[in-house]
């Protein structure tokens, strides 16, 4: 039987989609942690950039900062967090949640800084006042290219969230963990075909969602800002 025969038969084994080390599981697992690590970065890098992006300083700083957690090899700092608070959930979660936040934070603070000057004189003239220029004005214009920081902070947590089960949690990377230990490499392509598969869903769902939140006047300036906020991160 060829490779490609022996993963498919693999897929269609039932005890491969029952119990605690079945699919369903393995998959539930996965983007649960995700999921929480996603929500975590967002939750301290949207205010950061946001409010960098709307006073107009600090941003470069915070943008360096933030891209530590990218310069350093995720697999360092699940070690480094291993040695704080041992294995199993919580040092993968700081893994993750240090590699979800520079995409949000650059592309908020840039996409905030895309405002159009104008557009924040105008609403001021008009007697609105700071947060509501924020909030109303700021924000709405912003969305497109802060769901695009979203949309890759996301996908890069997916598709790292394999490196959990290297420290005794759960996860789609455990059948390429397993593989590796039991070479099996039927084991370990259908692992990694998963998590595949999975960062391909996240990508074309949240592409998708972006796509349907953003009016069509701001598509076309939404793709010129995310080559910037592209450039600046990798600089």
């Amino acid at each position: 039987m060829s490779f490609i025969g022996q993963v498919l038969q693999w897929f269609l084994d039932g005890s491969h989609w029952q119990g605690d080390f079945g699919i369903p599981n393995r998959l539930f697992e996965h983007v649960s942690m995700s999921a929480e690590s996603l929500v975590a970065a967002a939750l301290i890098a949207l205010p950061i950039g946001v409010t960098l992006g709307h006073i107009g300083r600090g941003g470069n700083l915070a943008i360096n900062v933030s891209n530590v957690g990218r310069a350093v090899p995720s697999f360092a700092l699940l070690v480094f967090a291993v040695q704080l608070v041992g294995i199993g959930f919580w040092p993968a979660f700081i893994a993750l949640v240090a590699l979800g936040i520079p995409p949000i934070v650059t592309n908020s603070y840039i996409g905030m800084r895309e405002v159009d000057a104008d557009v924040r004189e105008a609403a001021k003239g008009m007697g609105m006042r700071d947060r509501a220029v924020l909030w109303q004005v700021e924000l709405p214009i912003a969305a497109p290219l802060i769901m695009a920081g979203v949309r890759t902070s996301a996908v890069n947590i997916v598709a790292t969230a394999t490196l959990a089960a290297l420290v005794a949690w759960g996860g789609l990377g455990r059948f390429i963990v397993d593989g590796l230990a039991q070479r099996d490499t039927v084991q370990l392509f259908a692992g990694a075909l998963l998590v595949a598969l999975l960062s391909i869903a996240v990508e074309l769902s949240l592409t998708a969602l972006q796509r349907i939140t953003t009016s069509e006047g701001l598509r076309n300036e939404t793709r010129i800002q995310e080559v910037r906020s592209t450039s600046l991160s990798a600089a």
